[in-house]
């Protein structure tokens, strides 16, 4: 046993192997907990009418766009109006709009009317999301089921694992920062105000999305959701159906 362990002592070389061999096991056994610590998103892609295709990503075990809609014809053919004048719009008829400062990632914003026509606005297969799955999506990130329903502003940071990274997608705000850890990449497209006008400062700050729901007790009005570059939540409250937001889609 002595001549072994002198053996070992004098033959640098040998050493060096079994401190090399020891380094790569526990390499690999990093790399594994890293692995089971961070599982895969599931994603894939979706076309809709006009020909765009879009990201999907499964949140939740329901498929979600990880792209704002921006279709320009119903599903049934028929085209979706594009109002550009803000007495136009305030007027309220069904139709959508681009964000003057928007990139085509992100998509258009339509009023209720046209999230709601008959005609279907969501590609084939697919449906424009409830509150209901809005606030499934947010329990899937981590939401408590006590936060989620209620109105205003609710949860931690569930907001950043919906928000899209980088500064080209959002604004910096510190401590708060964009990890979309669930694959739902959220832009911040903005909205359209019920008078015409945009919202204010715009995009790379706010981001708004209609649900498929109406709020029962005011008809006039819908349920929607809304991420700002100022904080780590998510926004939830209803508003008159003339206003102009983002659309995500859900697997039917």
């Amino acid at each position: 046993m002595n001549n072994s362990i002198q053996f070992f002592r004098n033959n640098s070389s040998l050493r060096f192997l079994l401190f090399f061999l020891l380094y790569f096991v526990l390499g690999l056994s990093a790399c594994k907990d890293d692995d089971e610590t961070t599982p895969m998103l599931e994603t894939g892609t979706m076309i809709d009418v006009d020909g765009n295709i879009y990201k999907t990503v499964l949140i939740g075990g329901k498929w979600w766009m990880a792209e704002n809609l921006r279709v320009k014809h119903y599903r049934d053919g028929q085209a979706v109006n594009e109002l550009v004048e803000d007495t136009t719009w305030s007027q309220g008829a069904a139709a959508y709009s681009v964000h003057p400062d928007a990139t085509t990632a992100m998509g258009y914003l339509y009023n209720w009317e046209a999230v709601s026509n008959t005609a279907g606005l969501a590609p084939d297969g697919w449906h424009i999301a409830t509150d209901e799955e809005w606030k499934q999506l947010e329990s899937a990130v981590g939401m408590e089921s006590s936060e989620i329903v209620k109105t205003g502003w609710r949860g931690s940071i569930e907001g950043d694992a919906l928000k899209a990274e980088g500064t080209d997608n959002w604004n910096r705000f510190d401590p708060v920062w964009a990890t979309n850890s669930s694959g739902f990449t959220a832009l911040s497209g903005s909205c359209r105000l019920y008078n015409g006008k945009f919202g204010y400062p715009g995009r790379l700050y706010t981001g708004f999305w209609w649900t498929a729901s109406e709020n029962i007790a005011d008809n006039s009005k819908a349920w929607y959701r809304y991420l700002d570059y100022k904080t780590s939540e998510v926004f939830r409250q209803y508003l008159q159906k003339e206003y102009g937001m983002s659309v995500r889609c859900v697997k039917d």
